[in-house]
Parts: C-alpha cells; sequence; structure tokens
C-alpha cells in the first residue's frame, strides 16, 4: 500500500451523502491512502476489500463508520469521532487519570502537553509503572481500550532496560527459554544485548504479555534487577521522535494495525 504514516490523520473531515455512505474511492483519497485516481487503480487491481469481499467496481459507497476495509491487506479504520494517542510517559507519573494522593497522573501529562483534554473521559490501554516510562496508549474508545488490555489480544512490548551487573550470553539465552516465575513461566520473543559492563548492563526486550511488573519480575529472577525501565514500542507503535511527556495520534497505519490484532 502507498499510504505513507500520516500522525493525526483522521476521517472526520470527509462528508457522505443523505445516507452516510460514500464512494468508496473518495474515501481512500480523502484518507490519505494515495491519490483519488490511484485509489482507483488500486480498486481495479483487486487490492481493496470491503467487509471481506474484494470491490473492483468504481463508484461502490461505503459506510464509512461501519465498512472493515483493507487496502493491499493493510486495515483502514473506519470513520470514528474517537480519539487515539500515543504517550511518553515520564518516569515518575502514575499510570491513572488522576490520584487521590495527588501524586503527578496522566491527565496532569495530557493538560501540559494539549492544553486541554477531549471532552470524553480518556482511558489508558494498559498501565506502566510509576517508575517505569515509556509508551501508554490513551483513548476515550472503551471499547478498543479494553479489548486492547485483554489478554487474548495482547501484542509485543519492547522494553529497554538498563540492569545491574554484566549480562552474558547465558542470560539472554534463558530469557529466550524462559523461566518459571510465581505466577507461572514467561519468556521473551527477542532479546538483545546493547551494552554491558561489570556494574550494568543495557538489554532490549521484547515480551507477549502484560502481567504486573512482568520484565522487572523476569530480569531480577535471572540476577539482575532493574534500575531503569523504558518502553519503546507497543506493536506496531514506537516513540521514536517523543520526547519525554509529549503526545502524538495513532497513524492511520498504527491504527488499523492495532484494529486487526484487536479483532476489532
Amino acid at each position: 500500500m502507498t499510504r505513507p504514516p500520516q500522525p493525526g490523520r483522521t476521517h472526520r473531515e470527509i462528508s457522505t451523502d443523505d445516507e452516510g455512505l460514500v464512494r468508496l474511492q473518495k474515501l481512500l483519497a480523502q484518507s490519505g491512502v494515495a491519490s483519488r485516481r490511484k485509489c482507483e487503480e488500486l480498486m481495479l487491481d483487486g487490492e481493496v476489500e470491503v467487509d471481506g469481499e474484494v470491490v473492483t467496481r468504481l463508484g461502490t459507497k461505503v459506510d464509512p463508520r461501519t465498512a472493515v476495509i483493507r487496502v493491499s491487506g493493510k486495515r483502514l479504520p473506519p470513520l470514528s469521532d474517537h480519539v487515539y494517542l500515543v504517550l511518553n510517559k515520564p518516569r515518575g507519573v502514575v499510570s491513572t487519570m488522576s490520584d487521590p494522593e495527588g501524586r503527578r497522573s496522566l491527565d496532569d501529562v495530557v493538560r501540559e502537553a494539549r492544553g486541554e483534554v477531549p471532552g470524553e473521559r480518556l482511558f489508558h490501554v494498559g498501565r506502566l509503572d510509576t517508575d517505569t516510562s515509556g509508551l501508554l496508549l490513551l483513548t476515550n474508545d472503551g471499547d478498543f481500550a479494553q479489548r486492547m488490555a485483554h489478554p487474548s489480544y495482547e501484542v509485543d512490548k519492547t522494553y529497554v532496560a538498563e540492569v545491574e551487573g554484566d549480562v552474558g550470553k547465558h542470560v539472554v539465552k534463558q530469557l529466550l527459554d524462559g523461566v518459571t516465575l510465581e505466577d507461572g513461566p514467561v519468556a521473551c520473543t527477542r532479546v538483545r544485548l546493547i551494552a554491558h559492563a561489570r556494574a550494568k548492563s543495557i538489554v532490549e526486550l521484547v515480551i507477549h504479555e502484560g502481567r504486573n511488573r512482568i520484565v522487572r519480575r523476569l530480569l531480577e529472577h535471572v540476577g539482575h534487577p532493574v534500575r531503569r525501565l523504558t518502553r519503546t514500542e507497543l506493536g506496531p507503535v514506537d516513540i521514536t521522535g517523543l520526547a519525554s511527556g509529549q503526545l502524538r495520534e495513532l497513524t492511520l497505519d498504527e491504527l488499523g494495525a492495532l484494529l486487526e490484532s484487536a479483532r476489532m
């Protein structure tokens, strides 16, 4: 598919007819897939599916709010007024929208970054420990937040950890092979040793599940307690270019991929 990432681009500006329908090639073009002519070519080439069926007839109308559209196999999110945000959570912020103890919360960070918050309540997708920084999703789409947090739909999460001690190859193998913690077995799908010395090491690891403090507990179990921990990626989403405390909207490609993983 030819669509480049377009942060903050949504379908909200797309006009529909009296029945709430829009021509498919117009929807694709205005969503940023490609030019109108190129979108027509994609349809004629059989690259566009609507609700599981290939659509080649130009002028076909769809409901942009309910149609499940794929272009070259990639999901195009439906028209929605919901907000989907990527936050680079600072260390020391609690993963709640408010805190009765007066600690700095996600709501505080959102207000500092945007100056306001959406009218609907924001939900955080999963959570990060107060001492853990990095990628966190925020949305006012409660169904999406609930589905993404469910263990059945968990996506890969990438962390970079600064740990105590010199992490050797045998520890990397142990993490990949898996260990058994008090609440069951766990293994990393990928481990990369970024730097190591006698006093400390920096390790990047990818883990699928999201049990409470799972990365910290896993690394402590293999003898390397965490000093600092940052989540850098969540499925297709990463925090490249986002400074601590900054926000951006999900791109259409990112949101589409997450909807696919959550089977929505």
